[in-house]
């Protein structure tokens, strides 16, 4: 079989619906100064899909930085991978700052979170070890956990945030590494991007009493978002010497691009030495270092920001609760909306809120959630107002309002 022909007749579980979908529920642009007011499709729409959290993408002082930074050295600089000819102060002098704001003695920088967490599991264990993690990591934890079993490891999997699972599939962990004579790795996540609640990260530390493994999260939405400082998820719980592997992309908080891991000096060193997709990659850019360092500066200087963001979350998520709307559990910015609805309903209700009350959000569908289930999720920032606020719950119930009469039944997208 040619393999293109098969592709243009398989093109995957997202890709089968991308004639219908392309452009306006997958891959939308939205255009202008990143901000809760933008355009889309040539409107002027209120938006709830950026994971800009604390304001940073458009701040004066890091729109200054990144232009100095950029004249300065242009984008090229430093040529070639870390390894090479791609290390520079700056980059070491930004592992530091980070290293020490999550409580770590080292950390090293990576060029994307995705690539980035995959090439750390990939690094940390060899196919003697045993990787246990929680059913709803993120698709970039799961490609790791891939490549360990591409290795020949073990892995076993429990139920999200199952406590007595986790431990059961401890002790299957604990018997495999006692014939293979390997390690074991728990891997959760801090925030759990999709439902805004948080891994139990204090029960899982207190598992290493009976067990003993070594414990990686990643804290993406955590970072800067949780905490008493903003050091992430492990503070929120008093439990960030617990985590022997701590990692965060910059893609929220920090409004940019990039990542870290952050851990003892000697595990930092071998992860230099053994991350693939960071040894044969070009090192992190200037402009993108120095403006990092900016945001981790102003996230630490101005806990104004983060309070403004809380203030708008709990806000939102209060005013939806009152409004009769079911946001799951979450405990963190990250705001889902949860209705019941099939696939053509969801598509309906999405474009009513964008066409008619000028509201951008995301929204999920089966297979992502069980049938029957739209899930709107909503991303409050420190941008956002309290008008914001009102208006988008007033925009949710009137649609909600049609949802539940059958206004949005029609198969037939923009029929209501």
């Amino acid at each position: 079989m040619d393999i293109f022909e098969k592709l243009r007749v398989n093109l995957g579980p997202l890709g089968q619906h991308s004639k219908e979908a392309h452009g306006y529920f997958a891959f939308p642009k939205l255009e202008g100064e990143i901000h809760p007011r933008m355009r889309f499709r040539g409107k002027e729409v209120l938006t709830w899909s950026l994971n800009n959290y604390i304001g940073l993408a458009n701040h004066p002082e890091v729109r200054k930085a990144d232009a100095q930074a950029a004249a300065d050295y242009g984008m090229a600089y430093p040529m070639g991978a870390r390894m090479m000819s791609g290390q520079t102060a700056k980059h070491e002098e930004l592992e530091q700052k980070l290293a020490d704001f999550v409580g770590k003695p080292a950390g090293y920088l990576l060029n994307y979170g995705y690539q980035g967490i995959m090439s750390i599991i990939d690094a940390i264990v060899d196919r003697r070890d045993v990787v246990v993690y929680d059913a709803e990591c993120h698709a970039s934890i799961m490609d790791g956990i891939f490549l360990h079993k591409a290795k020949g490891g073990k892995s076993y999997v429990f139920p999200h945030n199952d406590m007595e699972r986790a431990r059961k599939m401890l002790r299957f962990a604990q018997a495999k590494t006692e014939e293979t004579g390997g390690g074991i790795l728990l891997i959760t996540e801090g925030v759990f991007g999709m439902s805004g609640d948080l891994g139990k990260l204090d029960e899982l530390v207190a598992l290493k009493k009976d067990f003993n493994f070594r414990f990686l999260v990643d804290d993406a939405h955590g970072f800067g978002t949780m905490g008493k400082t903003g050091a992430g998820t492990g503070e929120h719980f008093g439990v960030q010497d617990g985590i022997d592997l701590y990692f965060s992309t910059f893609a929220k908080s920090m409004a940019g691009i990039g990542a870290f891991v952050a851990t003892d000096e000697d595990i930092i060193n071998m992860l230099a030495y053994n991350m693939r997709s960071q040894i044969f990659a070009k090192s992190l850019p200037m402009p993108m270092t120095i403006g990092a360092l900016k945001r981790l500066e102003l996230l630490q200087t101005k806990p104004e920001l983060k309070e403004k963001l809380w203030h708008i979350v709990n806000k939102l998520q209060a005013g939806l609760i009152d409004a009769g709307f079911n946001i799951g559990n979450t405990q963190s910015p990250v705001t889902p909306v949860l209705m019941s609805g099939q696939v053509p309903e969801a598509g309906n209700l999405i474009m009513d809120l964008r066409e008619n009350y000028g509201v951008f959000c995301s929204g999920v569908v089966y297979p992502v959630v069980p049938k029957g289930v739209i899930l709107l999720r909503l991303i409050p920032t420190a941008d956002h107002t309290d008008e914001d606020v009102e208006y988008t719950i007033k925009a949710f119930s009137a649609c909600k309002e049609k949802l539940d009469a059958g206004a949005y039944r029609s198969n037939t997208l923009g029929k209501f």
